[in-house]
Formats: C-alpha cells, sequence, structure tokens
C-alpha cells in the first residue's frame, strides 16, 4: 500500500485508511473476533490509517481497537475524536462540547480505552458552536506540547472555521463526508484546505455502504441498522430515487470489470493525492476488495461521465436526519 503525506505538518500514511466506526455500533450486529480480524488484516496489507472516536459504541470502539492493535503500535498511525458526549445508560443522549477542560479529560480518557501513550491525529468531531474554535484548538494545541497527541485536526468543520482554527495551531487534516454522492466540500471547504495546506480525510466514500450496489431495499438492512431511521436517504421514495442513481454506478462499473464501490472509491481517490479516504468495514472480506480500488486508475474522461451520471440535484434527501444536520458547522 502506498504512504502519502496528510497534510503539511510530517503526517504520513496509508493512501487508503479504515474507518472503525461500523465495527462496534449503527450498523448492525457486532463481531469482535471478525472486526479484530479486519484491523490486523488491514496492518499486514499496509494500512496503516485507522479511525475511530469516542462516541462509537461510546467506548467500545477505542478500547476494540486498542487491544487489538497494541502489540504493533508502531504500524499504526492512530486516529480518534472527541466531542460528541453520550452515554452508556441513555444512548440517545447527545451532546457536543469544545470547553478547553472538557478537550483534555476527553483525551486522557481515550488514551486510557486505547491503552496507548499518544494519539497520532486527534479530530474534533463537531464543532461547539458555543465555544470560539480558537479555545477549544488552544487546549487542544496544549495536548501536543504535553506529548499526548502529535496532529491536530477538524471534521466537518465549515471554511470559516478551519481557516480560524488554523491559525491557533497547524491542522493537518479535515475529515469530512464525501462520495459521489455528497461532494458539498468541493465549493469553498477544498479550495481553503489545499491553499492552507490541510489534508483531507474523506468518510462515508461509498455512501454508507449504498453506492457499493449490494443494498437493493430498505429490508436489506440488519435490525437495528442506524441508517434506516439516521439517515434520509435510506428511507421511503429517497431509497427509490437513489438506488436509481446507483444502477448508473453499476453500469459502468460492469464497464470496467470492478465492483460498484470500487469505482466509487476509484473516483474519490482521482481527486489527488491530498485526499485519503477512510471507508468503514468490519469484515476482511470487504476490507480487501476496498484496498483494490487504489490500483484503479480513472481518466479525466471517465471522471466527468461519472459525475454526470450522479449529479447532486438528482440525489434524493438529506445526508443527515434534521437533528444530525443541525449538528454540522455551517458558520462563515
Amino acid at each position: 500500500m502506498e504512504q502519502v503525506k496528510l497534510g503539511s505538518q510530517g503526517a504520513v500514511v496509508s493512501r487508503m485508511g479504515l474507518g472503525c466506526m461500523g465495527m462496534s455500533e449503527f450498523y448492525g450486529p457486532r463481531n469482535d473476533e471478525e472486526s479484530a480480524a479486519t484491523l490486523l488484516r488491514a496492518l499486514d496489507m499496509g494500512i496503516n490509517f485507522l479511525d475511530t472516536a469516542d462516541t462509537y459504541g461510546i467506548g467500545d470502539n477505542e478500547e476494540l481497537v486498542g487491544r487489538t492493535i497494541r502489540p504493533r503500535r508502531d504500524d499504526v498511525f492512530l486516529a480518534t475524536k472527541f466531542a460528541n458526549i453520550r452515554k452508556k445508560d441513555d444512548p440517545t443522549y447527545w451532546e457536543i462540547s469544545g470547553k478547553p477542560e472538557y478537550v483534555k479529560s476527553a483525551c486522557d480518557a481515550s488514551l486510557k480505552r486505547l491503552g496507548i501513550d499518544h494519539i497520532d491525529l486527534y479530530y474534533q468531531h463537531r464543532v461547539d458552536p458555543e465555544v470560539p474554535i480558537e479555545d477549544t484548538v488552544g487546549a487542544m494545541s496544549e495536548l501536543v506540547k504535553a506529548g499526548k497527541v502529535k496532529y491536530l485536526g477538524l471534521s466537518e468543520a465549515s471554511a470559516a472555521t478551519i481557516r480560524r482554527a488554523h491559525q491557533v495551531h497547524p491542522i493537518t487534516a479535515l475529515q469530512t463526508e464525501y462520495s459521489l454522492w455528497e461532494r458539498h466540500v468541493e465549493d469553498e471547504i477544498l479550495p481553503a484546505i489545499r491553499e492552507l495546506g490541510i489534508g483531507f480525510v474523506p468518510y462515508s466514500p461509498l455512501g454508507r455502504g449504498f453506492l457499493t450496489g449490494t443494498i437493493h431495499k430498505p429490508s436489506d438492512l440488519a435490525p437495528g441498522d442506524a441508517r434506516a431511521e439516521r439517515y434520509p436517504r435510506f428511507t421511503g421514495e429517497n431509497f427509490d430515487k437513489n438506488q436509481a442513481l446507483v444502477e448508473r454506478v453499476r453500469a459502468f462499473a460492469e464497464r470496467r470489470g470492478i465492483t460498484p464501490g470500487q469505482l466509487a472509491l476509484a473516483w474519490v481517490l482521482s481527486k489527488g493525492k491530498d485526499v485519503v479516504p477512510i471507508p468503514g468495514t468490519k469484515r476482511r472480506k470487504y476490507l480487501e476488495e476496498n484496498a483494490a480500488a487504489v490500483e484503479i486508475q480513472l481518466t479525466p474522461s471517465e471522471v466527468k461521465e461519472l459525475e454526470a451520471a450522479i449529479p447532486q440535484n438528482q440525489v434524493a434527501g438529506d445526508r443527515y436526519a434534521a437533528l444530525n444536520m443541525q449538528r454540522i458547522d455551517t458558520s462563515r
């Protein structure tokens, strides 16, 4: 697996990472044994960029990742996140905090769950509208000085917020949703981070699995799969309209002799070496399929054709339910 620079602060990661969220929550039943095997297989393949967060499984995902990778800590570039506060006894409770004192306590809690002495990349998962970004990033920079964190990142932050944060301490990476069916970052955010030398880490590059072409009807989702509740693109008429778009991806992929998911990832990868996607999976089979997309080269004409086949104005439904959309930073 090729290694590339992430941002301009010295971080180097695999060309593609691995998102670990679904191993512990949201996407159906857990299988910790297979998830651990998937993590180790990723390292064996040279995928060293692993992404977790304290909110995934309300701490469980960090514990899973930590105990699995601890014997091979030197092989891993580990990213985790803070800011989404949840409670084990009430999983529906959700609060955002960027308070400086919380930043420090959240980091210490993550380090304890992970069982490691430092975090390679520490993101603010969501921007707290009640706390100036300068205060939050100031507290994050103290973690760097203390040796608890190497690099800093933001997630789902607006261009204006990113610029303000970067003035306090260099930001290494921005993580935000980006895929064939979600291209909002192209207008302002991507130009801004490229100007500042910040790397881009697209999450959900497979459209939360929709773009793989393996979800044919809502009932294909396992019981308890949050996609049926949290993501309007998976529900009702939206599902049917979006399925028609995925059929275009499938037809294009068949022409190329690859899977729809590989095509979707190849499209993201075509956007530049400063773009490092983190498709999530909890199965070795799909990890290997995703990783093969790194070898697929799309021509400029193929990229244009694919984008024309999936017009943004034809994607049905918001990317999050209303409450979650309210947690996205849109400040200017």
